[in-house]
């Protein structure tokens, strides 16, 4: 059984699937989810971000939610989440810039403070809201505990090796606007990058960076995944600027792959997605159970791809007319085989 949690603008879309196709449900109406992470130990267990109604938990895979962490989070817009799958350990991240991390299943936090006394902090400021800035990403490291990265949108991407204790600042050479980072379990020390300046990548736990950018003729990246059992297979989302890959009225945006067999130059992929034209640009994610496996979700709908990518196919479930115009946010999946 795989379970599809999707954050759209007003309301999260839960998707399960069974013998006689996708069971649907909605839920978090009018609570502007913006982020989402499976507990990779139980799938039945999802945490989801908001942007002003704070932190929410399921225990019973996205049917029912309850508010958490509201003493011990200062601010109601949290904006992402990580789960740890090496060590039973969430992280959480908010606008204003912060850093939160339980131990326990999100019974209780501890504001990471030390990541506010970077050298950069001064100069972290969200364009749209140029007086505030937000954790837009936390990456768990794939392959070694205590291991996190983060991305302050428009501002920074940061490292610690203790759990959050300690940091390391950007480097100069590496991406600015990080939206998407990833690491593989079976490329240690790289990370990926899918960011508004372009796509990055490092093979050394972002001491240095390189930019391969052949074929990518859009440089707007947001969305970003990668074949669970080939590191080399990558697939982002991209738009010519922030306004086409976010704006309703002038939306335009498309995805485009990446492999070793088309010479690690990137290929625009259009069987089976929308038309570029009025699409928001797609949120992207791979089953971490199932080689080749991933999916999109955009204004259009669900889509999936079993071949890495090359082609894709609608969820064959309903899809509101209302949803056509929301922006999606997240989207996160679980196996039963976890």
């Amino acid at each position: 059984m795989t379970i599809i949690i999707a954050a759209m603008q007003d309301s999260l879309l839960s998707i399960e699937s069974s013998k006689t196709g996708w069971k649907t449900h909605e839920s978090l109406k009018r609570t502007h989810p913006q982020c989402l992470a499976f507990d990779p130990r139980n799938t039945n267990c999802a945490y989801c971000g908001t942007f002003g109604d704070g932190l929410w938990k399921t225990d019973d895979a996205g049917q029912t939610w309850n508010r958490i962490g509201n003493d011990q989070i200062s601010s109601n817009e949290v904006t992402s989440i990580s789960v740890n799958r090496l060590e039973a350990r969430v992280y959480v991240g908010t606008e204003p810039s912060a850093l939160y991390r339980s131990d326990d299943e999100g019974e209780s936090w501890q504001r990471l403070s030390a990541l506010n006394n970077l050298g950069s902090s001064k100069s972290w400021s969200f364009p749209p809201r140029p007086w505030t800035s937000h954790v837009r990403w936390i990456e768990s490291d794939a392959n070694i505990p205590n291991y996190i990265f983060v991305a302050i949108e428009a501002g920074a991407l940061i490292q610690s090796h203790d759990g959050g204790k300690t940091w390391i600042d950007k480097v100069e050479e590496g991406p600015y606007d990080t939206h998407t980072l990833v690491t593989h379990q079976m490329a240690p020390e790289r990370l990926y990058s899918a960011a508004g300046d372009g796509y990055f990548e490092s093979f050394d736990y972002g001491e240095s960076w390189k930019r391969p950018m052949a074929g990518l003729k859009h440089e707007y990246l947001v969305g970003l995944a990668v074949d669970p059992a080939d590191p080399q297979t990558i697939i982002v989302s991209a738009s010519g600027s922030p306004w086409q890959a976010h704006s309703r009225d002038d939306a335009n945006s498309l995805v485009y792959r990446r492999s070793v067999n088309n010479r690690e130059e990137w290929k625009a992929i259009s069987k089976g997605l929308p038309e570029p034209r009025g699409t928001i640009i797609s949120i992207l994610t791979a089953n971490p159970n199932a080689a080749g496996m991933f999916y999109a979700v955009n204004n259009r709908g669900i889509f999936l791809s079993t071949d890495s990518g090359v082609s894709w196919d609608s969820a064959d479930i309903d899809w509101p007319e209302g949803y056509i115009s929301q922006h999606p946010f997240a989207i996160a999946v679980a196996d039963e085989k976890e």
